[in-house]
């Protein structure tokens, strides 16, 4: 045992100098923040982490099907299902697009058909999972046959669409087997809510 000049005994080895901050502590004993400083860099974490230009966005999930037209389009005409399998109905959505706009594939798949049909250019593409999507009135650039990728250019918007409000519009399909489905759902875009009259009592 020694004794310091203020003739208070301290133990041997028991303190240490904490060389960065010149006060004593027990070796072995990690320092402790106070609990201010500790709140104060979480809140700095958090308002870093809500700054406009340093927060991430979430990835945007992919639809099944993408849009067949770049930027996203207008739709004219909504889905509407036929009560039976040649009942009228609206077997797909019109977009609204100028003509000669690129008419793009909805996924990767296999060219069925590209050709004529009743004067118009019509194209079919099968896909996995069964289904199968139509776009018309288009001039083809791809022929029966083909594999095509999500994306690829098919050929180029027609006119002449019957219905269309504007000079062109695509009418853009899809089947599921033998059963239409709505475009829209498969892309990942809210369809239009069509609310039947309510007949009191």
């Amino acid at each position: 045992m020694t004794m310091t000049s203020c003739s208070r005994p301290v133990t041997r080895h028991s303190f240490a100098i904490d060389r960065t901050g010149g006060r004593h502590r027990r070796p072995g004993h990690p320092r402790h923040l106070p609990r201010l400083a500790i709140l104060a860099t979480l809140l700095a974490i958090l308002a870093s982490a809500a700054m406009p230009g340093t927060a991430r966005s979430a990835p945007t999930p992919q639809g099944r099907l993408s849009w067949p037209l770049s930027p996203a389009p207008s739709v004219t005409r909504y889905f509407e299902p036929p009560a039976t399998p040649y009942g009228p109905g609206h077997r797909g959505v019109d977009l609204l697009a100028p003509p000669g706009t690129n008419v793009l594939a909805a996924a990767e798949g296999v060219v069925m058909f590209a050709g004529q049909v009743a004067g118009r250019g019509v194209i079919s593409i099968d896909h996995e999972g069964g289904l199968r999507t139509a776009y018309q009135p288009l001039v083809p650039t791809v022929t029966a046959g083909d594999q095509v990728y999500r994306g690829q250019v098919l050929g180029t918007l027609a006119t002449g669409h019957p219905g269309c409000p504007e000079p062109a519009c695509l009418h853009f399909g899809v089947r599921k087997g033998e059963e239409y489905v709505d475009p829209l759902a498969l892309i990942g875009e809210p369809s239009e809510i069509r609310l039947k009259p309510w007949e009191g009592d």
